[in-house]
């Protein structure tokens, strides 16, 4: 859904969301291209539609990026450019929360610069970050990577790295971290502001300690410990 101003990040779980991923040519927005977007719509907390497709970067893919996703040449050479898919996905997701691994710091980024460039305009779309989500509820884990995870809950993680396995993959990782929400321990442990749905923590003032939104200072919203 496009409009002029960014979704709200939200920390929490919700039933019908659109999960996506992307491929790229490297980890820089600023100069990287898509060259691969997949994602599965869930309605109820089950998959109702998928979608997938290749993109043509318009430039050689390096070879250190196909060594990670397995994505070459000759199998982009006839996929459509990202102009035409992107409006494709906008048009798949519609006013839908999106969900993703690490999307704040990077799917995100891509997607809003290149709609910005084609259209003007930007994914006005609420969406929430698994990366941010797992931090909270598992903090005893090593690491958070979207397969750490799934080998966490014991999801398989075959086709790792390509985006609809990905997708897959993420999907079932945020039910099972929306059943850690649900839960008493996870209830206690996570708290979101009223006011914008990010996470509130807990941080010590003048006159002690207090709950805070992790939004600050896009939003201000406190209250008493």
């Amino acid at each position: 859904m496009l409009g002029d101003t960014q979704g709200k990040k939200l920390d929490r779980y919700v039933p019908d969301y659109v999960v996506f991923d992307l491929e790229t040519t490297g980890i820089s927005y600023m100069t990287d291209k898509v060259i691969e977007i997949s994602a599965i719509k869930v309605r109820e907390k089950k998959v109702a539609d998928t979608f997938s497709a290749l993109v043509n970067p318009e430039m050689k893919i390096p070879s250190r990026a196909s060594q990670v996703n397995h994505i070459y040449d000759d199998m982009v050479k006839d996929a459509p450019v990202f102009e035409k898919v992107l409006a494709d996905f906008d048009a798949f997701v519609s006013d839908m929360v999106l969900v993703g691994h690490n999307i704040h710091s990077f799917d995100m980024k891509f997607i809003q610069r290149d709609a910005k460039r084609y259209w003007g305009r930007i994914f006005a779309n609420d969406y929430i970050d698994t990366l941010t989500v797992a931090r909270q509820c598992l903090p005893q884990l090593s690491n958070h990577k979207l397969t750490s995870l799934a080998s966490h809950y014991h999801i398989a993680t075959g086709g790792a790295h390509r985006a609809l396995a990905d997708c897959s993959m993420n999907q079932k990782v945020f039910e099972r971290l929306g059943g850690e929400l649900k839960s008493p321990a996870g209830k206690k442990k996570m708290k979101t502001c009223p006011r914008c749905g990010q996470m509130l923590r807990k941080r010590s003032g003048k006159f002690g300690e207090f709950w805070g939104c992790s939004g600050y200072p896009g939003c201000r919203y406190t209250e008493n410990a």
